[in-house]
């Protein structure tokens, strides 16, 4: 019998739910339907879906609170699907935990794209009990080397900094997602640094110097303008 991965539909507009509706399923996923927030989050908690895709415009409730409140509780992976192209739409809800964001209209085949990251980085996490991650990431000639804090390209050390190591390790623990620029400055300098994207600029730029062959045309880390950053997947 095949297992298939579960996946929850959000969407009030009947005509989109059931065009996923038919993608999904054509494509070997389970697929649940809700139209309203309320019954979305009554079969996030009763059916723990393996990925939620999410619509924003809801009817009886903003799209938002369900992702507030799922990530009180869960890191399922949920994908946003909204018709709000306005960049402080996207940072909000990729800062709030959304695993990605797609704006209407969209591609077939990118959505499923999405879809098959999103799982696979949920199921290929990589880290250990104690939360640190553990054995290496490995991209195209890229190896980032967890237990020697070290990042290679093509055999040969990048001696990155420690903040640095710190910036690219944690893109790759979200290897395909990206990350805020806030995201990040959080993480890596601590929550009082304020939201100055300099810092973390500068040291972006040194590390696709010592990284990319051609720093203008990145292999490895991409820049979502106004947005963040995102490392490619592993091998």
């Amino acid at each position: 019998m095949e297992i298939k991965d579960r996946i929850l539909v959000v969407e009030d507009d009947k005509s989109i739910r059931n065009f996923l509706q038919t993608i999904l399923e054509a494509n070997h996923y389970e697929v649940l339907m809700a139209n309203t927030g309320t019954e979305a989050y009554g079969l996030i908690t009763s059916m723990c879906p393996d990925l939620v895709i999410l619509d924003l415009g809801l009817p009886d409730m903003d799209g938002m609170k369900i992702l507030y409140n799922v990530r009180e509780w869960s890191n399922m992976p949920i994908i946003v699907v909204s018709a709000r192209m306005y960049e402080k739409d996207k940072v909000e809800a990729l800062d709030a935990g959304a695993d990605d964001y797609i704006t209407k209209p969209f591609g077939t085949s990118e959505l499923l794209a999405r879809v098959r990251t999103a799982i696979r980085h949920a199921r290929s996490a990589g880290v250990n009990p104690g939360g640190g991650q553990i054995g290496s990431f490995s991209t195209g000639g890229l190896v980032i080397d967890y237990d020697k804090y070290r990042v290679y390209v093509d055999g040969q050390d990048a001696k990155l900094t420690q903040n640095e190591f710190r910036i690219i390790r944690l893109l790759a623990q979200y290897a395909g997602k990206v990350l805020t620029y806030d995201y990040i400055i959080k993480e890596i300098w601590g929550p009082n640094m304020n939201n100055d994207n300099r810092i973390l600029r500068v040291n972006m730029a040194n590390i696709r110097r010592k990284i990319e062959k051609n720093p203008g045309e990145p292999r490895y880390i991409f820049t979502e303008i106004g947005v963040g950053y995102r490392i490619v997947e592993p091998d």
